[in-house]
């Protein structure tokens, strides 16, 4: 297996999947860049650095720089994949997304449904989402629970290299459209991944660790975090089955409720406010069908329903922490 960053495998993987299927098209702002400058096109290349050389390989047909439009840049997705092409459309920031939502909502997500499955719409968004960057209120929002609310959008996030190849392969070959959330901090982070062809499926969450005590389910970032969290637990003999949604819709509910039905804990983290969460739909899903196995009233490790800040301390105190997610399985353990 190669070792490599999310970042690289999500271009590794763009590269291969556009070698093997010519009706895959990009288009987003500035994913060739440099075009109109002295440098000429890829003399900047995408902000994200996620799709470099893609332009000189399959040339202006097939990778389209748009102007700054994100209602645009989805509205044509939608229609290229409506007329057989599989687009690839990037929102440079996911906070944008709403000036898309009626192509999105109202159009990708029901065509099918809408035509009695006479059309499909195989496009791929990719939204580069979360804080920890210190980009401010309006470029660090972590908006997948609001399009996991959405009927029609499959809803993907990779925390791991092999998982961004996976996930996005997976993405790429479906017939469905697809929103691939790109954890801004998270494109350095290096891993194993599988050569040659590797395609994982959605709707199947990853086990990370395993133990006996506390059920933590989260996803993105903050499965991080919550590695951080058990190792520090685990030095008081504290075990933690910890799991990664990989994909929220799809959600592996039968992972989640066996892991329930053995620790009888439950601590959900999720990195966005909690009125109408990601956190409070899982908690409210393991009460319903796990209620019996529950030893505990489950926890939500969330952020504050705040806007996030702009100054380093207050987003680092604003983001779900280690700290907080330890605290939270403490609490519950409590109860006896």
């Amino acid at each position: 297996m190669a070792i490599m960053n999310i970042r690289d495998a999500i271009i590794s993987t763009l590269h291969s999947e556009m070698e093997r299927d010519e009706k895959i098209i990009l288009l987003g702002e500035d994913i060739v860049g440099g075009m109109g400058t002295a440098g000429g096109p890829e003399a900047i290349g995408g902000i994200w650095g996620t799709t470099p050389g893609l332009f000189k390989k399959f040339g202006a047909d097939r990778v389209m720089d748009t102007p700054i439009s994100e209602s645009a840049i989805i509205g044509a997705a939608a229609g290229a994949a409506l007329a057989g092409y599989r687009p690839v459309a990037e929102l440079m920031f996911a906070d944008f997304v709403g000036v898309s939502l009626d192509q999105l909502w109202n159009q990708m997500g029901k065509f099918r449904y809408m035509f009695g499955g006479k059309t499909k719409c195989p496009a791929v968004v990719r939204l580069i989402y979360g804080a920890g960057m210190n980009a401010g209120p309006q470029h660090s929002q972590s908006v997948y629970a609001m399009l996991t609310a959405m009927p029609g959008l499959k809803v993907v996030m990779p925390t791991t290299p092999a998982d961004a190849k996976g996930l996005l392969c997976e993405a790429l070959r479906g017939d469905d459209p697809v929103m691939f959330f790109e954890h801004k901090a998270l494109y350095g982070q290096k891993g194993e991944v599988p050569d040659g062809d590797h395609v994982q499926k959605f709707g199947e969450a990853r086990m990370v660790r395993e133990g006996g005590d506390v059920t933590i389910v989260t996803c993105g970032r903050m499965v991080n975090f919550s590695e951080k969290a058990a190792d520090k637990l685990a030095t008081d003999g504290i075990g933690v089955d910890l799991i990664d949604l990989r994909t929220t819709s799809p959600l592996d509910e039968e992972a989640i409720l066996d892991s329930v039905e053995s620790t009888g804990r439950l601590v959900v983290v999720d990195e966005s406010p909690p009125r109408v969460s990601l956190a409070a739909d899982i908690i409210a899903m393991v009460s319903n069908k796990a209620f019996s196995s529950l030893k505990a009233p489950p926890e939500a490790v969330t952020a504050p329903h705040s806007p996030i800040p702009f100054a380093r301390e207050l987003e680092r105190a604003w983001v779900p922490s280690p700290q907080k997610i330890e605290d939270a399985v403490r609490r519950v353990l409590a109860y006896r």
